[in-house]
């Protein structure tokens, strides 16, 4: 079985746009949905996001 980190790369993505669109928070969400489970890369990506975010480094866009 071939082993992918949707989510790490999309962490990636709102690391590199320092910012979390809904876009991104959907897509992560749905893979969460779609695996059932997550792999240690990506809990560690968004352990990372969310750690990003609590120092301010990383903005939450509102849904328009």
């Amino acid at each position: 079985m071939k082993t992918t980190f949707v989510i790490r790369h999309l962490v990636e993505k709102a690391l590199h746009l320092r910012k979390l669109t809904p876009d991104i928070e959907n897509e992560i969400n749905y893979e969460l949905t779609r695996m059932g489970h997550i792999s240690d890369v990506d809990y560690e990506a968004l352990e990372l996001l969310m750690s990003e975010m609590d120092a301010g480094r990383i903005q939450l866009v509102p849904t328009l």
